[in-house]
Parts: C-alpha cells; sequence; structure tokens
C-alpha cells in the first residue's frame, strides 16, 4: 500500500490511471495509482429520458456528465492531497452497451441515442436471428440499424458513422473510430478466430435488398474492434479540454479501447478466462458465463458476446433489476424524514435489506410483483409496468415486501439462466458485483438462493466497472510482453484480493422457487396491465 505521500507524488508525475463509466444512472470516474487502489472518485446521477416514445439521453450531457464526474473526483483529490491533476498517465472509457448513435459525414447525430432499453427492434431482430442462424437481441447496434431501414427512415441513407456511447465518447477524445471487442459483439456477432466482425454475416446482411438501396456497407461504417491491450489512441488537446474545460489536464494519455459494462464487470471480477463466470445488478442485471464450447442450440435469451480479449461468453441479461427496488427504498427514506428520522443510505439499506433476510418469509409471503420500469426481453413483455401483486390472505410486511423487491430483481435472469442449465455450461465460480452488494451478505445470500449455485462477492464488489475500466487501462499501458490479460487479472491485480462465497440455503432456494411459480404465472397481468393503462409521454 502506497503511503500519503507516495501517492501525491504518482499523481504530481501522473503515475495514475483514470476509468469511467456510462452507467444506466450515473456516470462514475475513478482514479487509481498504478497498485490498482482507488483513491478518489467522482459521480454524475442522470437519467434516461422518453421522448416520441423512445428512451435517450442528450448528447449535452453526456459531456456535462462526463465533466462533472471529472471534476468531483478532482476536487477530492486537491481536498485530500493538495495538489491538482495535470497528467494522466493512462484512462479509459466504459459505458450501457448496444443501442444507436449514428452520425453523418460531417460527424453530425442524425437521430437522438437510442439507448439498449428500447424495445422497439423486434421485427428486425426476429429476420436477423434466422438470417444469420445466431442469435440477434432486440438491444444490438444492427438490430436498430436494420429496424430503421425496415421503417424506412430518411436518415440511413446519410450514416457514415455508427457506434456504442462508449465508441462515441472515445472518438471524440482520441480521433479514433475503434472499440473494444466486448463492446464491438453487442453491435455485431463476432469471429472467435479472427478477432473481428464476422465476414459470412457481414455478406448476408450486404446481400439483403432492403440494404443494398444504400451507398454503404455495413463493415465500413462500423468502429474498428481492439482486444484489450490494443493500441487505441491517445488523449488529444481537444479531448483534454472535454474532459477537463480548465484546461489543467494535458494531452497524451495512453487510451485504452473502450468497453461495454459487461466487460468491466469480467476485469472487475476477474472473470475472463474459460469456465468462470460473473453477474451484475443493476437497473438492469446480466451473467456472463465464459464458455468452453458453443451452445448446441440458438436461443432468443441468450447472447453471444466476447470478454475483452475475444474469448465467447453466453450472456443472459434482462432489463429490469434493481429500478424498483431503489424506488421503494427511496419512499422508505422520505417516509423516516417525514417522522424525523435522520438516517444515512447505508443504514437505509442495512436495515431493509436485514428485515429481508430476517423478518421475511422463505417465499416473501406469498407476495409477486415486476420490478419493469421497461419491456422485458426475457419474458418478452413490450412495456415497463412496474408492479406490485398481492392476494388477500398473503402476508404484507415490510421484511416479506424487501424480500419480494430482491426476488424479483433476480427473476427474469433466472429463466435464462436455466437454458444454461439444460445445456450443461459448467462454470468453477459466479462472481457478483452491483451497488446491492455494499450491503453484506443479504442480496448475495439470496442470489445464491436463486440461481441455487455458490456466489462469490470481493472486496472490490461495490468499485465496478469505471474500476475495470481503470484496470484495463493500466494493462494497455503497463503489460509486458506476451502478457495476457487472464494472466494481468490472475496473478497481479488479484493476488491478494479478499473475498467471501456464500452456497445456497434450501429453505431460501425453496422459497424461491414458490415465488417463480407466481411470478411466471402472473405475467398476463403485467400484459394486462399495458393494454389498459397506454404509455404516455411524460413530462421531463
Amino acid at each position: 500500500m502506497m503511503t500519503h505521500e507516495e501517492t501525491m507524488q504518482a499523481i504530481k508525475t501522473g503515475d495514475i490511471a483514470l476509468g469511467v463509466e456510462f452507467g444506466s444512472t450515473t456516470v462514475k470516474a475513478v482514479l487509481t495509482t498504478e497498485d490498482f487502489k482507488t483513491i478518489a472518485s467522482g459521480s454524475y446521477e442522470w437519467d434516461n429520458n422518453f421522448q416520441d416514445g423512445l428512451w435517450t439521453y442528450a448528447v449535452a450531457d453526456i459531456w456535462l456528465g462526463l465533466q462533472t464526474a471529472y471534476a468531483n473526483l478532482q476536487n477530492q483529490i486537491h481536498d485530500n492531497y493538495g495538489v491538482t491533476i495535470t497528467s494522466i498517465k493512462t484512462m479509459g472509457f466504459s459505458a450501457m452497451m448496444h443501442g444507436y448513435l449514428a452520425f453523418d459525414k460531417n460527424n453530425q447525430l442524425l437521430v437522438p441515442f437510442r439507448t439498449w432499453r428500447n424495445a422497439i427492434t423486434g421485427e428486425s431482430a426476429s429476420e436477423l436471428t434466422k438470417l444469420f442462424n445466431f442469435n440477434i437481441p432486440q438491444r444490438w447496434s444492427v438490430a436498430h440499424l436494420y429496424q430503421a431501414i425496415l421503417n424506412q427512415e430518411t436518415h440511413v441513407k446519410n450514416i457514415d458513422f455508427l457506434t456504442t456511447l462508449a465508441g462515441y465518447v472515445h472518438w471524440q477524445l482520441t480521433d479514433e473510430k475503434v472499440i473494444g471487442i466486448g463492446d464491438a459483439s453487442g453491435m455485431f456477432p463476432i469471429d472467435e478466430k479472427t478477432g473481428t466482425y464476422n465476414q459470412l454475416m457481414l455478406d448476408q446482411f450486404s446481400s439483403l435488398k432492403s440494404v443494398q438501396q444504400y451507398n454503404w456497407q455495413i463493415d465500413n461504417i462500423l468502429p474498428t474492434p481492439l482486444k484489450a491491450g490494443g493500441n487505441a489512441g491517445h488523449l488529444t488537446e481537444k479531448g483534454a479540454k472535454l474532459l477537463d474545460p480548465t484546461g489543467h489536464l494535458t494531452a497524451g494519455a495512453i487510451i485504452a479501447p473502450p468497453e461495454g459494462d459487461a466487460g468491466t464487470g469480467m476485469v472487475a471480477t476477474n472473470s475472463v478466462k474459460k469456465r468462470t463466470g460473473n453477474i451484475s445488478v443493476g437497473t438492469s442485471i446480466f451473467s456472463m458465463i465464459v464458455l468452453e464450447k458453443n451452445l448446441e442450440h440458438v436461443y432468443s435469451n441468450i447472447d453471444i458476446v466476447t470478454t475483452p480479449t475475444g474469448l465467447p461468453v453466453a450472456m443472459v441479461h434482462a432489463n429490469n433489476s434493481a429500478s424498483d427496488l431503489n424506488a421503494w427504498s427511496k419512499l422508505f427514506a422520505q417516509f423516516a424524514k417525514l417522522i424525523g428520522c435522520d438516517i444515512s443510505t447505508s443504514q437505509l439499506y442495512q436495515t431493509l435489506f436485514d428485515a429481508a433476510l430476517n423478518d421475511a418469509e422463505p417465499d416473501a409471503g406469498g407476495l409477486s410483483g415486476y420490478g419493469y420500469y421497461s419491456g422485458e426481453n426475457i419474458t418478452a413483455v413490450p412495456e415497463g409496468r412496474p408492479l406490485l401483486v398481492r392476494q388477500p390472505d398473503s402476508n404484507f410486511t415490510i421484511g416479506n415486501l424487501m424480500r419480494l423487491h430482491l426476488f424479483t430483481a433476480f427473476g427474469a435472469i433466472k429463466i435464462g439462466m436455466r437454458i444454461l442449465e439444460d445445456e450443461q455450461v459448467l462454470t468453477d465460480n459466479i462472481v457478483a458485483q452491483g451497488g446491492v452488494f455494499k450491503t453484506p451478505i443479504v442480496a448475495q445470500k439470496l442470489l445464491s438462493a436463486a440461481l441455487n449455485t455458490d456466489i462469490t462477492v470481493m472486496k472490490t464488489a461495490g468499485e465496478g466497472g469505471p474500476w475495470g475500466m481503470a484496470i484495463l487501462s493500466l494493462y494497455a499501458a503497463n503489460k509486458r510482453t506476451n502478457e495476457t490479460l487472464d494472466d494481468f487479472l490472475s496473478h497481479v491485480v488479484f493476488a491478494n484480493e479478499k473475498s467471501e462465497t456464500l452456497s445456497p440455503d434450501p429453505t431460501d432456494v425453496a422459497g424461491f422457487e414458490a415465488f417463480m411459480t407466481r411470478y411466471v404465472a402472473g405475467l398476463d397481468i403485467e400484459l394486462a396491465a399495458i393494454k389498459a393503462l397506454p404509455s404516455q409521454k411524460r413530462k421531463e
């Protein structure tokens, strides 16, 4: 562990790494020393807007979020060490995967950013899945592109470049139109052997009659995929001013290939080699299992993406997870304030989570519900309607309510994980990460019950994606000749990492299965709510 003086000197000389991740609700930046210890962090709270039937983030908010998170980090460094950051050795940028950011030849955004949350590409995703004999989820960039073609949107003819949010930020800071291979695998299928987009599928896409009307070629408008450690460029002077408008930060930092949140989650949990797995819980939830062999069949609920090094991964992604859990927790916080109770966020979650564990029935007392803030791909629900469902004889207590919200956060993904069980996909461990695991034991124990498997949580569980991106940037800057990312993580970064593993409790497993029976049986309630209560454009 570096001393305070050593850390201060590292900041002065720029021997530090910056990782930034654009999550669904927070833009977070972390600064680490070269021994991987976080020395400062900054964040910016944001939210997607529902405009004209689509979930989006304004471009101005992207830059406001980046600059605010970095400024907060910079202020923290100044307060704690009395110095100003003027140079950074290496940095990297990550974001929610998938989505659609299309630009013309003048680098102008053609339509507002369409995020992964938009379940509007059912027709194109289905057609491309049949064409490729490879699952193309609705979230993927190529599904958004082809749906725009099927819809005959006028902007399509002007596309010159198509990228993800992470790819866009990287491009603006480096002038390089590249992307990490893991993030690229959520745009278009990757060929493991070549480490780039699948050429056969590129040709199949280009041969479609509806595509041939355009002057562009699909392989020319996509960013170039790079594996972890690849040469992704350097921070330009323009990029330095974008990141730090005060002008203190100089150009020249090595910038790692931009990755998606799935890739940074794999890195942050040391889950990049075969037979390893991780699960990330946040606004959405996804599990990543690095495959030893290809799956026997094509499944609509299983995405085949890659690690940051290009190995195939079975990804089970549910659009909704902890949003409703957080909403109810905030409601209790408001109540506490109304009665004059001063309680910290950590105390609040600890109290509520403890109730879910110690003051609840195994099946959540007969309660059910759906934390669907958006459409859910796993259960084929087209729109979001958060619901709490109970019967007259349900035991409606705080403990059961909170256990319900933890259960429903894991409900949709359980359905997809059953497919991997049937395919006999093997894993040596599953490491969990996300904000819910900052509260010790509770979410970990109930997730173990939900998946009926051992769940490991590392000390860095709350660090998540931005820390994983900082690690990727340090690998890009400091890797030795022939040193693989797997070796770098196992023997350098996580050599002395502390973790705790919990095994499933049979009583909790049985309780979750009883909940799942209600969850599956009640999906018609969710569909009825969509039909009876049409969505309305929200006032932002």
